[in-house]
């Protein structure tokens, strides 16, 4: 299908989800990367339409998502929930606009993409369906420091545990985080006696333990044989993502009282020998990657120096005992930054650069 996009003007950019966590990230984005749009159009429920919200320095009115939302749209990113997608994206792409969808929805259709642009850019100027789709935070966490020892190494095989935020479960995760600290912080001895922190929050919000005081290892909905939805997508899309059909990979997601950025300590085989020290050099000069190792003077990542910031973060590289194929490292990343939107906005930014 033609696009309207020329060299005559600027694309037309649609963000559809604007009000939410993850459109309010983007918003930021846009009006602080460089500027490659014309037009940018914001589109949400109609609950939000009326409501004025800043991108680049001016107010902007919210439109309702209606099929004419998407007249003459070239580039439409959806950070909508799956079923939202499912039925809009289509109908954007049909519209005319290329899609560049954050939600599950097309993940792990063959007939999308899914790019992460420092691993596998030009997978995005191939969408038979015109979309392409935006991996999983937890995914998007690692994988670009995973690509770059790829290419070097040759992965064979990820074992994986996730410590994931509470804004990985939408402002109602934050809301009950922040909730359940408040309630926990009136008692000081909460936290030493068996069920007392869970009697004492009550409810839980979307969670299915009490998260204050608390890690719990399940993050998702139910998949098959005892594993989770999360779990699943860091098996699925790493494969995708890398290439690596047969990729072998072990996930346990484990949600923690951290606000926001997702945390993932690794064990990765690879192909060939390896040493920490070429893998600092792969990762220092790799783009997207903060390589921040040095823990005899304190330097390793955690979530607090990671949030608000573009980058991955990785730090413990050492070599396995026992394999010396072998990494072990552990990673933080803004999963509402390079977890969503800022990987949403560098793969709308290459599709913009493609039809200009």
């Amino acid at each position: 299908m033609a696009h309207r996009a020329h060299a005559a003007r600027r694309p037309t950019l649609a963000v559809v989800g604007a009000t939410g966590a993850v459109g309010t990230v983007m918003l930021e984005l846009l009006s602080t990367r460089a500027d490659v749009w014309g037009e940018i159009r914001l589109i949400a429920s109609a609950r939000s339409a009326g409501r004025k919200l800043t991108v680049r320095g001016e107010q902007v009115e919210v439109h309702a998502l209606s099929e004419d939302c998407f007249d003459g749209v070239d580039v439409a990113m959806f950070d909508v929930p799956d079923e939202v997608a499912a039925h809009w994206a289509p109908i954007a792409a049909a519209r005319g606009a290329v899609v560049v969808d954050n939600s599950g929805a097309f993940r792990m259709d063959e007939d999308v993409p899914l790019v992460v642009p420092e691993v596998n850019a030009s997978a995005a100027r191939t969408r038979p369906r015109g979309i392409v789709a935006n991996a999983n935070c937890t995914t998007l966490t690692m994988i670009v420091a995973m690509g770059a020892l790829h290419a070097e190494f040759g992965l064979k095989e990820l074992v994986v545990a996730s410590y994931q935020a509470a804004s990985g479960a939408g402002k109602s995760g934050v809301d009950a985080l922040r909730q359940q600290i408040a309630t926990v912080a009136q008692d000081g001895d909460l936290g030493t006696r068996t069920g007392d922190v869970r009697r004492a929050i009550g409810e839980t919000g979307p969670f299915p333990a009490p998260l204050a005081l608390n890690v719990i290892p399940w993050a998702g909905s139910p998949a098959d044989a005892g594993w989770s939805s999360e779990e699943m997508k860091v098996r699925n899309e790493s494969r995708k993502i890398l290439g690596l059909p047969e990729l072998k990979v072990s996930a346990t997601c484990v949600r923690v009282p951290v606000v926001t950025t997702h945390s993932l300590a690794v064990h990765a085989v690879f192909e060939s020998d390896v040493t920490v020290e070429r893998a600092h050099e792969i990762l220092a000069s790799a783009p997207g990657v903060v390589l921040y190792d040095d823990p005899a003077t304190g330097e390793f990542p955690t979530p607090v120096d990671a949030v608000g910031t573009d980058p991955t973060w990785v730090g413990r590289v050492r070599r396995s005992l026992d394999d010396p194929r072998a990494l072990d490292l552990f990673l933080c990343g803004d999963n509402l930054r390079k977890g969503a939107a800022l990987n949403t906005a560098q793969i709308a930014e290459s599709v913009a650069a493609e039809l200009g």
